[in-house]
């Protein structure tokens, strides 16, 4: 009888909540119709509002102001109607579920316990005085992730608050409708965990925060170091847990961060597409995100062919000489590393004094300042003066010689023919230019060579403007040469900077030089150019970024982290990664970005070990993956048995892959096919796509659809599927100890189901 009248009790309070939101929300759409309605008056009505006089001084500035003022009221009335719009999706979201928990909480000194409903989003009454849902993110709520019933705290603003937890109960919500509820004495309570869990993948991932555990919790609420570190096992809820912490954040201080302030630094742009819905189901605009190479193409990508990361992995995984694969890795961890910094460092030192290359300032065709005139003044002002400051002198000295080069060429023979062969608009413009200057008077008798003379302006004016775009933006100094001049074993810088270079140098050089000569920077040397182009021309900072998350952190470099750091100087950062998922070469043998010694005494640790993510049957398999004695801690829920299958030949594993997807497809929305690259994704494409509906996910993918998708290993990154089946885990395939972790990371994407196939021989990893 009790526990009906409490199920009573609950519906009652669940129908009061519904009702509440439907009122709130007819409310909302009814004000979101006005803010449109008004937008769309002011736009008809803009200009009627607005009287446009230049006749004086005093009337431009009326009209400019007037326009401000609309400009201003219309900007007004769009965002209340988009913070309405988004708003209207949360209340929808709510009439799902308006809250998953319950907790009774007396605080010491009080009589009454205050029952404390949780959800996604706060909901108050009718006359916004009382808080009838708690938001998930607010100070009280922490309880209900933190604590079992018995003593509870939470702090606010700056206070502790102590108290007696009396109930925590869980609910099922689905659809508006209470499907079940229970009492817990667990963290978060299996019951409702299992349920998560046992649902299919989606094509968005999902931010569930009725089921974060006390770990993640902390993380999400963590505000004390600059630099908060989460090493996590593949499935234990990482990415999830950095889209809770920025809705967290964008919470904690809405007053003083707003999202476009936070930037999620990501591996490509599926997982991109993958993360972005998850912010606007938690009612917050979404955040910036930006892969590292994205940056690298704003700041090179008109002058250079940059490598992607995705192609410097295909050419290691695709190369079958032992020597070359050595020869390219050894390279590509030197120029990751924080000791090519340091050469780096020498090498600016080293071009304080000598060494800096300039081009030469060409103008149709011919050489007016030449590159040794300009060294000869940068290197004229002392050395105690930063490379950047000289440089700017170096700048204004050049626009000077420009401005007197073009005067001597309005005189010049290409002026006048050019000028004869000006359309009617541009002798019209000349002459309306000359009116304005009031050099046509009614006692003139110099028209024509005045007008001559003003055209011979423009001319020349138009020619030199490159020049002088050019200039200001410091394309005279000669970056790639003095990359490419570190290459090179002729140069007496080699013999400066000798004691730094590693034992292979010559190697590196030979196999750098080639591409530079190209214009190809190799992904590899991004962030060293990166780098030693802020170190010469000034460097390039955003202070608007508060908050920087970097997503699979394990595939960062030391040297990529230091470009992040001086880019962002203000930003506070959050870096996760897992080091068993480490899949990019030039992290091998250099120091982890999750390694806290390479922050200082300003970072914390934390580290997840359990995965949520897997089957306790998958998750036991991919443990033996990584041979190194690391435990995995499953959450208890079970599965079938991971399959092997070894085929003989390529045309019985194509059958084996079909009919295993035609099995599964009968269970579960999302499977995918994981390659090794994605070149045996091609391929494999060709093989599968005239029997099963099966979408090729490449480099060039923005977004994937549930189904059956083929994808190469490192597209899989951060993403997790129903059912996974990798193809051709040969021992052909997976043959070097360097690819154990990408062969693991393939394995771990595995939700509900794994298989996995070799031709003849099963790679070692899982012998």
């Amino acid at each position: 009888m009790e526990n009906q009248n409490e199920w009573l009790e609950e519906k009652h309070y669940l129908e009061h909540s519904l009702n509440l939101i439907d009122y709130k929300k007819s409310e909302l759409l009814r004000k979101e119709k006005g803010f449109k309605e008004n937008a769309v008056a002011l736009k008809k009505s803009f200009w009627n509002d607005v009287r446009v006089n230049l006749d004086t001084a005093e009337d431009v500035d009326e009209t400019f102001f007037a326009i401000k003022q609309q400009v201003e009221l219309l900007s007004d009335s769009e965002l209340a109607q988009q913070r309405a719009f988004r708003n209207v999706k949360v209340y929808e979201r709510l009439q799902q579920s308006p809250y998953f928990a319950r907790i009774d909480f007396l605080q010491n000194g009080h009589q009454d316990p205050l029952k404390i409903y949780i959800g996604v989003a706060t909901l108050l009454d009718e006359q916004d005085e009382n808080i009838v849902i708690y938001d998930w993110r607010a100070p009280i709520s922490s309880m209900y992730y933190d604590y079992t019933p018995g003593d509870a705290t939470y702090e606010t603003l700056g206070e502790e608050i102590h108290g007696e937890m009396l109930l925590k109960r869980q609910f099922i919500i689905k659809n508006g409708q209470l499907q079940s509820m229970f009492n817990t004495d667990l963290t978060i309570g299996d019951d409702l965990l299992l349920d998560i869990l046992a649902q299919n993948a989606n094509e968005h991932i999902r931010s569930i925060v009725a089921t974060i555990q006390a770990e993640q919790n902390k993380i999400i609420r963590h505000v004390h170091s600059r630099y908060l570190i989460v090493e996590g096992v593949a499935g234990s809820g990482k990415t999830a847990v950095a889209l809770q912490r920025v809705a967290y954040l964008l919470y904690r201080y809405r007053n003083e961060m707003t999202a476009d302030q936070i930037l999620l630094i990501t591996p490509n742009q599926l997982f991109n597409q993958y993360v972005h819905t998850v912010l606007p189901d938690l009612g917050e605009d979404n955040m910036q995100q930006l892969t590292f190479i994205e940056y690298a193409e704003k700041r090179l990508g008109r002058q250079f062919q940059l490598e992607y990361p995705y192609e410097q992995l295909e050419d290691l995984l695709t190369e079958k000489n032992d020597a070359h694969y050595r020869t390219k890795l050894s390279a590509i961890s030197f120029k990751a590393s924080l000791h090519y910094k340091q050469l780096m460092d020498q090498y600016v030192s080293y071009l304080s004094s000598k060494g800096l290359l300039f081009k030469n300032i060409v103008f149709r065709g011919e050489r007016i300042i030449p590159a040794q005139a300009i060294t000869e003044y940068f290197y004229s002002f002392p050395f105690s003066m930063s490379i950047p400051d000289r440089l700017q002198l170096v700048k204004e000295w050049l626009l000077q010689q420009l401005t007197k080069f073009e005067r001597d060429e309005r005189r010049k023979e290409w002026v006048e023919q050019e000028a004869e062969l000006l359309d009617k608009e541009d002798y019209s413009q000349s002459y309306k230019e000359l009116l304005y200057e009031g050099r046509y008077t009614e006692n003139s008798f110099d028209d024509f060579d005045q007008e001559r003379k003003k055209l011979a302006r423009q001319i020349a004016k138009k020619h030199f403007k490159p020049l002088r775009s050019s200039v200001n933006q410091l394309r005279f100094v000669h970056i790639l040469g003095m990359y490419r001049q570190l290459f090179d074993l002729n140069s007496p810088i080699h013999k400066e900077l000798q004691h730094l270079m590693p034992d292979n140098w010559e190697d590196i050089c030979q196999q750098t030089l080639p591409n530079l000569a190209k214009r190809l920077i190799a992904y590899e040397d991004v962030a060293p150019f990166l780098y030693l182009q802020d170190k010469i021309e000034g460097q390039q900072t955003n202070t608007l970024i508060r908050h920087v998350l970097i997503d699979e952190a394990q595939d960062y470099s030391p040297f990529q982290l230091t470009v992040l750091q001086q880019l962002f100087p203000k930003a506070r950062m959050t870096i996760l990664g897992d080091g068993h998922q480490t899949i990019h070469p030039h992290t091998f043998s250099n120091p982890s970005l999750l390694d806290p010694q390479l922050y200082g005494e300003q970072a914390e640790k934390m580290i997840l070990t359990k995965s949520y993510r897997s089957t306790k049957q998958i998750i036991q398999l991919t443990a033996k993956i990584l041979n190194d004695g690391s435990e995995v801690e499953a959450f208890n829920r079970n599965g079938p048995e991971p399959s092997i299958t070894i085929v003989p030949n390529e045309l019985a594993l194509t059958e084996q892959i079909i009919q295993s997807i035609n099995n599964l497809s009968t269970k579960f929305e999302t499977i995918a096919v994981i390659c090794k690259t994605a070149a045996e994704c091609s391929a494999v494409y060709e093989q599968l796509s005239t029997q099963v509906d099966i979408q090729l996910i490449n480099h060039n993918t923005k977004q994937f659809k549930k189904g059956i998708l083929l994808l190469p290993a490192y597209m899989a990154k951060g993403i997790e599927f129903d059912a996974v089946l990798i193809y051709n885990a040969s021992s052909a395939n997976y043959s070097r100890e360097n690819e154990r972790n990408y062969f693991y990371t393939a394995c771990t994407r595995a939700m509900h189901e794994l298989h996995i196939y070799a031709i003849n021989k099963l790679t070692y990893f899982l012998q």
